[in-house]
């Protein structure tokens, strides 16, 4: 992992780097929180690592509880060239929503080619923060990723034994319930109830298939982007339970 940038505002330090050929963001707190725990913040479909959502969570989640928050270009995303698969993908997705056609099946391919490519990045970006003095292997690590996020989050939540808790929603089951019935970490699951895009059915199936004692249902009225911003305050206050229930970060 190398630093390639810093820079430091309202409390929050920014840090940019590349793993090997992954461009990712480290966010921390001014003041230190050595040990405090660790977010991996996932962004959506089409987006990248400093989307105004994934800078808006990781602001908030420095700010309001002391933790670290990563995040990384998914493959063929933000700085990331697109192989010749994600283009015909792209292509594909665009053509059936411009004739008005499903891209369930489309999104189901994609999410699963982006994932067994993503989920070896993120355990080696996991690998190298914790090498690092202000973050360490004991600190807890938690993962947030909706949408597109879920399609890569599940697969590595399931074969990740350092995630400890996870938020994920907006998808369906189709390709994730395997993996989402070995997954035991507390969950918190955002299901929009008028989503034009998912299934609601399949949306409470893959809710259904996770194994975790614990986990929450958080269904909200409105369609496939419109998740309330009032989810990130309960975002946080999960992780705070599930990660740092003592209140060792600093608030």
């Amino acid at each position: 992992m190398h630093f390639t940038s810093q820079t430091s505002s309202n409390g929050v330090i920014e840090r940019d780097f590349i793993l090997g050929e992954v461009p990712g963001v480290l966010w921390s707190p001014e003041s230190g929180a050595a040990g405090a725990p660790l977010i991996l913040l996932a962004h959506g479909g089409g987006q990248h690592k400093r989307a105004p959502g994934v800078l808006g969570r990781a602001h908030r989640f420095v700010t309001a509880r002391g933790f670290h928050v990563a995040a990384l270009d998914a493959p063929g995303h933000g700085d990331r060239p697109r192989t010749a698969t994600d283009e015909r993908q792209v292509a594909a997705l665009r053509q059936a929503q411009a004739a008005g056609e499903p891209i369930g099946p489309i999104v189901v391919g994609i999410h699963l080619d982006l994932a067994a490519r993503a989920v070896p990045e993120w355990q080696a970006t996991i690998d190298a923060l914790q090498k690092l003095p202000d973050i360490g292997t004991e600190a807890p690590i938690g993962f947030w990723g909706i949408m597109q996020g879920t399609g890569i989050g599940v697969p590595l939540t399931a074969v990740e034994p350092r995630i400890s808790a996870a938020v994920f929603g907006c998808l369906g089951h189709e390709t994730l319930t395997e993996a989402a019935a070995r997954i035991t970490v507390p969950i918190e699951f955002l299901l929009q109830w008028d989503d034009e895009l998912v299934d609601r059915r399949s949306g409470l199936a893959l809710f259904d298939a996770f194994a975790s004692k614990e986990k929450t249902l958080h269904a909200n009225a409105g369609g496939h982007a419109g998740v309330p911003r009032f989810e990130v305050d309960s975002a946080v206050g999960f992780f705070a339970r599930h990660l740092d229930p003592d209140g060792i970060s600093p608030a």
